[in-house]
């Protein structure tokens, strides 16, 4: 006798969402990124799903996290990143995937921007 277990709706390319989210979390960290969290953005907002916020300690680490993130995101799930802001001044770092929007900051901007508090009303994800 055959069991069927009813899966849940989940909105298109959701799974395909977070495991990009917990991807890029996992480079930012294993390249020494600090304090990472993935933020659970779709009840805030229809652009997105998922942001992913991590820090480091100097220019050369922000771009070298977000290299690896971009590396591993084409490289593994053959998914482009749509655009960059930040990479030559190497304070807020911002990579666009789409469902997926990917912050490395300095501590300073990190600080002053407060992601996390603008928006609190996102949901923080076990991504580990």
């Amino acid at each position: 006798m055959a069991v069927t277990l009813s899966q849940p709706v989940v909105r298109e390319g959701l799974s395909l969402s977070f495991e990009l989210a917990r991807a890029a979390a996992r480079e930012a960290e294993d390249n020494r990124g600090q304090n990472v969290v993935v933020l659970d953005m779709r009840e805030q907002t229809p652009i997105f799903d998922y942001f992913v916020i991590a820090t480091g300690t100097s220019g050369r680490q922000l771009r070298a996290i977000s290299d690896a993130i971009d590396d591993v995101l084409q490289k593994q799930f053959g998914h482009t990143r749509m655009g960059i802001e930040g990479y030559q001044e190497s304070r807020w770092i911002v990579l666009d995937y789409g469902s997926v929007v990917v912050h490395v900051f300095d501590d300073a901007s990190r600080d002053f921007y407060r992601l996390e508090d603008l928006w609190a009303g996102a949901t923080r994800v076990e991504w580990k």
